[in-house]
């Protein structure tokens, strides 16, 4: 009986050990477990554990700046390009915290030298999961957001003036300003049209919901995942109709990120290679868009984008480098030929619809993430006026 008696008391000592222990190794603050989506965020330990180039949602608390692969400073901070996020918020062991690049569109909004006071906030921010600083981090970061004490999250910081960008085109009209422009955005880092799906669900991401994509035409917010030739499928849309200049899908203009959106299967076969001008029938599955033999508008809320992409395309592509020479005309039903029209319209969508916050998002990840070039008209929109 007394060695029954001491193996029970054995197995309550063990029991007693282990609870404490555990109680120990949990966090005084702990985050329930999401799935990566925008509304649901990950933790920081599971985004830690998801190293694997997805593309995903992770929040935590703001905990310093990394410097290195081991050191994270929480003072003096060096500049605005990263910050590191943990789980607690008084976190100082850096394998339990994720390193995350900040995109120069958003450093002064969410950079430590300029914004200390971030320290020990709640912060969600949605972006490729993948090694920064040879660490487990976030990169190519598309959203960030305040999220602690549910206060309003700042808007968008301001573009990026990229003055030393176009410093070549300075004091240009006309088609002097066009031609530095080309020379500006000329050769840039082409993709393949199979590429064209996983960058397009980075550029048209929906910001309140990162599992899904905006479609250009319809506005509907659909799964990143539902592409292809199905009914309300989504595809890539060449807003320049490749069949004016017959450039097809090859790389270059082709699989250009700046003029290729995701749209509605439907939608984009009726727009088909129709040129852009005001008036016709609405559209029964795109509310707001209206189309006859010759020509396509748009809904309002993206005018001035789809005339901003025009705008672009017809200075990108000038004919040099075995490249197609696309122009803008006046006039629609252009049919094959490398021309786009119709530019008095496009220039009044232009004005009446001016750059969005999405639009500059969208070109900042182009450039910083795909192409290594910009869309002038959304960094300048006056540049549209100065040339045409």
């Amino acid at each position: 009986m007394n060695q029954i008696n001491k193996r029970v008391r054995g197995l309550f000592i063990i029991l007693f050990v282990f609870t404490l222990a555990c109680s120990h190794a949990v966090p005084d603050k702990m985050s329930a477990a999401g799935s990566g989506t925008w509304s649901s965020p990950f933790t920081v330990s599971q985004a830690n554990s998801n190293q694997n180039g997805s593309t995903n949602t992770v929040e935590g608390y703001v905990v310093g700046q990394p410097t290195a692969t081991d050191t994270v400073v929480t003072s003096n901070f060096p500049n605005d390009y990263a910050l590191a996020l943990a789980d607690n918020p008084s976190e100082t062991n850096t394998s339990n915290m994720i390193y995350v690049q900040i995109p120069s569109s958003f450093r002064s909004g969410y950079g430590l030298k300029s914004n200390p006071d971030l320290m020990g906030k709640k912060l969600k921010v949605t972006g490729s999961l993948s090694a920064y600083f040879s660490h487990s981090g976030v990169k190519n970061a598309s959203a960030f957001e305040v999220v602690d004490g549910g206060t309003t999250p700042p808007t968008d910081p301001p573009p990026p003036s990229y003055d030393q960008y176009y410093s070549s085109a300075e004091g240009k009209t006309g088609s002097a300003l066009k031609t530095a422009l080309h020379n500006i955005i000329d050769d840039h880092q082409t993709l393949s049209y199979d590429a064209v799906w996983d960058a397009l669900r980075n550029t048209d991401e929906d910001p309140a919901n990162a599992n899904n994509v905006l479609l250009l035409y319809t506005g509907r917010s659909q799964s990143k995942f539902t592409n292809g030739g199905g009914v309300n499928d989504w595809n890539r849309e060449h807003v320049w109709a490749k069949s004016h200049g017959n450039f097809g899908t090859t790389q270059g203009a082709g699989t250009d990120l700046h003029h290729l959106r995701p749209t509605d299967v439907t939608v984009n076969s009726s727009r088909g290679n129709l040129d852009f001008d005001n008036g016709g029938s609405q559209h029964s599955e795109a509310p707001g868009n209206y189309y006859d033999s010759d020509s396509w508008e748009p809904r309002d809320e993206v005018k001035g984008d789809v005339a901003r992409m025009i705008f672009y395309m017809a200075v990108r592509y000038e004919g040099d480098s075995g490249e197609l020479d696309l122009e803008l005309n006046n006039v629609v039903n252009n049919g094959s030929a490398p021309f786009h029209g119709k530019l008095s319209v496009l220039l009044q969508w232009h004005a009446q619809d001016p750059v969005d916050a999405r639009e500059i998002r969208r070109n900042n990840i182009i450039f910083e993430n795909y192409q290594g070039n910009r869309n002038p008209f959304i960094d300048h929109p006056e540049f549209a006026e100065m040339i045409w």
